[in-house]
């Protein structure tokens, strides 16, 4: 099994200057070969004898040339530029399986980050060695005992952060004979109704942060037409397409002060997620969940941004490398399940039901029925009868 730690460090102005240094190596490095790759499969579709690209090519090429080209590579790990184009790779590989999109340049200042292999970097206590930089601190130390497989450094906002991952050994699968069986219903109003009756509401961070954002970015628009206007254009023109725009001091205070809010939004959703993840993890040995059409729901413009607040997608990948830590299992229902419209005492199934419908009584039984809890019941009825014929629920 393979789990990784992310942990934040403490860098000082010359470590913070290195890991500067080394992101914009990887992603020069990264936006080269991709410039490389697309020249040399035009080439190839041009002339099959030629050679088609690889990332175990590209990155000889690089070897071959960094040191007289670019020698400001060789101040920094050479695993920042190395990674980068074996992540190049992999992207390919995964545009090519149908599972991501074509891969694009990046750009300065997005999702900065570069790798480590296992090899150059220690981490030993509440610190990591790194080459050519020595010792760093860390908030906490590595929350897992196994192999180190890899480590990344990245920048979220304006803090440094280091994702260790980590190799474990797989843990046995939990076989008892009696085994707690829970349906989970994730939604909107509450993020997660179990089919005990609990309803855990969601924290709604990007809601409540709505309005600081909001002035925040009109701020950030009107110092960029004061820039303008300084630049010679006049108010309200577009900015030419290649002209630069230099960004004043304010400007990137104001940039700094949305980007932590964007991270504090993304820490209070991750800590709710995770705190409810693992509760669930801990009481139960089965769990089930609906196969969401995450994609297809965002279309709903009216929900999307509530919809995108709950992370679904999270919560389903938190959920399953968990339930795979402990041994646990998760039942994956069917999307095309009528959870929500069945009776979970008698089993009618209501020809409609509006999404406004949030409690209804059974025409057949007359059992009445809180839509949420309902759905998540018959979700643990199919878990039960997956757990007993010990076949999986198909997606």
């Amino acid at each position: 099994m393979i789990l990784a730690h992310k942990i934040a460090l403490d860098p000082n102005n010359v470590q913070e200057t290195y890991f500067r240094k080394a992101a914009g190596t990887a992603r020069f490095a990264y936006n080269g070969a991709l410039d490389q790759w697309q020249q040399q499969f035009d080439a190839w579709k041009a002339d099959p004898t030629l050679p088609k690209p690889t990332e175990a090519a590209l990155r000889r090429q690089l070897n071959a040339l960094k040191r007289d080209a670019f020698p400001w590579m060789l101040e920094v790990t050479k695993n920042a530029p190395q990674m980068a184009i074996m992540h190049l790779g992999q992207a390919f590989k995964n545009f090519f399986a149908g599972i991501a999109e074509y891969p694009t340049f990046k750009k300065k200042g997005r999702h900065d980050s570069f790798t480590l292999t296992n090899d150059p970097f220690t981490v030993k206590g509440q610190k990591v060695h790194m080459p050519k930089l020595g010792w760093v601190r860390m908030h906490e130390p590595l929350r897992f005992i196994g192999t180190v497989v890899a480590g990344t450094v990245s920048r979220t906002a304006d803090r440094w952060f280091l994702s260790v991952t980590v190799e474990l050994p797989d843990p046995p699968s939990v076989r008892r004979e009696s085994q707690a069986v829970v349906g989970v219903d994730l939604g909107v109003s509450a993020l997660a109704t179990l089919s005990t009756g609990e309803k855990i509401v969601g924290p709604k961070a990007y809601a409540d942060a709505l309005a600081q954002l909001r002035r925040l970015s009109k701020q950030f628009s009107r110092q960029m037409e004061v820039a303008k206007v300084r630049a010679g254009l006049q108010p309200g023109q577009p900015t030419p397409k290649g002209m630069p725009m230099p960004l004043s001091q304010n400007m990137r205070k104001t940039q700094r002060r949305m980007a932590r809010r964007h991270a504090r939004i993304a820490n209070i959703r991750a800590d709710a997620l995770h705190q409810l993840t693992t509760d669930l993890v801990q009481r139960f040995d089965v769990i089930a969940i609906e196969d969401l059409n995450v994609a297809g729901m965002l279309k709903n413009h009216p929900l999307a941004r509530a919809i995108a607040d709950m992370s679904f997608g999270e919560f389903r990948r938190q959920l399953a490398y968990k339930a795979a830590q402990c041994g646990k299992t998760v039942v994956i229902v069917s999307r095309w399940y009528p959870s929500s419209k069945t009776c979970s005492a008698c089993g009618y199934k209501m020809p409609k039901m509006p999404l406004a419908m949030r409690e209804w009584t059974c025409p057949e039984c007359h059992t009445h029925h809180d839509r949420d809890i309902n759905a998540a019941i018959n979700l643990r009825n199919v878990a039960e009868s997956s757990v007993r014929s010990s076949s999986p629920v198909s997606a």
